[in-house]
């Protein structure tokens, strides 16, 4: 008789589990196009830790070896500005002068007063950036030594970057990948379901950019994810 009943609860027990290996099937195949895609958002302004500050002045004339000589007191007297005001050599570099000769422009009526316009370029690249918008500020003090600095246009302007922002990825993508699941979790609830595993995730896409035009020291780091879901009942 024993040997009857061992046998039949096997049966009885692979039949049951038969039956739920189906039932976990039919809803796995029933749930799976349940899904929800969100986006979650991270935001944080924080403070340039880099700044390059172009200084041009221009000289004008007809004898190249004059303008020279003029170019390199030019430079000499703003290099010495800028150290006097906290400036480190080593965050200092001296372009060599652009010369355009105007007389070789062929749109030119030669009739210009001179014949050759010299442009210096003394380049400042520091990460005290508070110090230099300091001396930015105070470049003013230099015309009353005789030096004339010229807008940089679109060509050499000052230029704020914020390049601590590896540091500071781990904890954003944290943050968004939050503000992603709060928003699924919300759905999920509309919907009158739960959520269920991560089926898809992207690594974020982060950006960089000023505040607003008026204050490009003032940097504003966007990171955004896209995560979906699957759902359950």
């Amino acid at each position: 008789m024993k040997t009857r009943i061992i046998p039949a609860a096997l049966i009885a027990l692979g039949i049951v589990l038969l039956g739920l290996f189906i039932k976990w099937g039919i809803d796995d195949f029933a749930n799976k196009d349940r899904k929800v895609s969100v986006k979650g958002l991270a935001e944080k302004e924080v403070e340039a830790d880099k700044v390059t500050w172009p200084i041009l002045s221009k000289e004008l004339g007809n004898d190249l070896p004059e303008l020279y000589n003029r170019i390199a007191v030019t430079q000499n007297v703003i290099k010495r500005f800028l150290v006097q005001h906290g400036i480190k050599d080593s965050e200092i570099a001296i372009n060599a002068p652009h010369v355009i000769d105007l007389n070789a422009d062929q749109y030119s009526d030669n009739k210009k007063q001179y014949r050759y316009n010299i442009t210096s370029i003394i380049t400042v690249t520091s990460r005290n950036v508070k110090l230099v918008r300091g001396i930015i500020s105070r470049q003013g003090e230099l015309l009353k030594q005789g030096i004339a600095i010229v807008d940089g246009g679109y060509e050499n302007p000052i230029k704020y970057e914020y390049v601590s922002f590896t540091s500071m990825k781990p904890k954003m993508m944290e943050e968004a990948i939050a503000n992603a699941q709060k928003t699924a979790e919300q759905f999920a609830k509309n919907s009158h379901s739960k959520l269920n595993k991560i089926v898809d995730a992207d690594q974020g896409q982060f950006s960089i950019e000023d505040r607003d035009s008026n204050t490009p020291y003032i940097k504003k780091v966007r990171v955004v994810t896209t995560i979906t879901y699957s759902l359950k009942d």
